[in-house]
């Protein structure tokens, strides 16, 4: 972040309250200082990782590491709007580098062209918070039990077609939360409807502090669904949970994403997936339509920008302690035009 002189309210320059005025008015000036003071790491630079460089980069703050090992291809085209024309073949996350600056001049904004997986544990431990887009199952698990350790805010989240998701573990988290005060009423007033209407319509707030525990991914994803609770659960759950476990066992048998130019093949090998991820987790193949292949394939740039909303929300919220955060899953289903929260983990 460019360093100024710190003339404004509470330590922050007036150029960064010219800048972020409209914030410090939603969520406060505490709020944006802890923005202000924190790194995040953002792995995969698709369609969803621009969007959330977008949001984190306008939201000021200090500085966004941005990486990817792989090329840009022709497909990045159709939803990463921070690679210009021309790029093709260029390392994504290096392509993406002088739009994504531009955005913001005050937020440090980096490129690392190397992978997830040649990374030390120590290298993650930098960060206040660590998001992945693209990545395989092990690899999200692997850097969540980093992150749960060492007290770093975790986030995932993918576009598969019309569907997207996003995970948070943010271990043991502390936050602050906006409420209405309840207006006292006078002893010996009447409890009738003016005065009931008067304690709710009360124009005063208080913050209260909040603490809220957040399971680790490879827990999340290892529900049993063979108890009874369960069983009963399963009724309310929905069944892009399942569909992310099928997309994931994709991703990691093929090391690749559904593919339009291979949509007969993949289209048989989703299928197969499916019946085997389904009967291992006890809830029987069936649970998922055939109709599903239809609709999981590619990035749609309209998915990307509202899951890379919620998911940039959810790391602002983190980082600002400010506000309950989602706990654990959001789920985008765009066919149906609706988000829903879920959590999802140890009983």
């Amino acid at each position: 972040m460019v360093e100024k002189e710190e003339g404004g309210p509470g330590g922050i320059s007036e150029e960064e309250v010219a800048q972020y005025d409209r914030q410090i008015r939603l969520w406060g000036l505490e709020a944006q200082k802890r923005l202000r003071a924190s790194r995040v790491l953002l792995v995969g630079m698709k369609g969803l990782g621009a969007e959330v460089a977008k949001n984190l980069i306008l939201a000021g703050v200090k500085g966004l590491t941005m990486l990817d090992h792989q090329q840009v291809s022709q497909e990045d085209t159709r939803a990463q709007f921070l690679i210009p024309v021309g790029s093709l073949g260029r390392n994504r996350a290096e392509a993406s580098l002088e739009r994504a600056q531009n955005l913001n001049p005050m937020v440090d904004v980096k490129a690392d062209p190397e992978s997830v997986e040649s990374k030390p544990e120590e290298f993650f431990t930098q960060f206040d918070a660590v998001c992945l887009t693209c990545c395989s199952r092990d690899v999200m698990v692997k850097i969540d039990q980093i992150c749960h350790k060492n007290s770093v805010k975790f986030f995932t989240g993918d576009v598969f077609g019309y569907h997207g998701y996003m995970f948070a573990d943010l271990g043991e988290h502390e936050f602050v939360e906006e409420k209405t005060k309840v207006a006292k009423v006078s002893p010996g007033v009447e409890d009738g409807l003016d005065t009931k209407k008067a304690k709710l319509d009360s124009s005063e707030t208080t913050m209260v502090k909040k603490r809220m525990v957040f399971c680790q991914l490879k827990e999340a994803l290892a529900v049993n669904w063979s108890g009874e609770k369960a069983k009963a659960a399963l009724k309310r759950t929905t069944l892009d949970y399942f569909l992310l476990q099928v997309l994931l066992k994709f991703r990691t048998d093929n090391g690749r994403d559904p593919s339009p130019q291979n949509y007969a093949e993949d289209s048989k090998l989703l299928l197969q997936i499916r019946h085997d991820v389904l009967e291992s987790l006890g809830v029987g193949a069936d649970l998922l339509p055939d109709e599903f292949i239809s609709y999981c394939f590619s990035e749609m740039a309209p998915v990307c920008a509202v899951v890379g909303g919620v998911l940039g929300q959810e790391v602002v919220k983190a980082l600002s302690q400010r506000d309950p955060p989602h706990n654990n899953f959001f789920f985008f289903n765009g066919i149906k035009g609706n988000g829903i929260v879920e959590c999802l983990g140890p009983s």
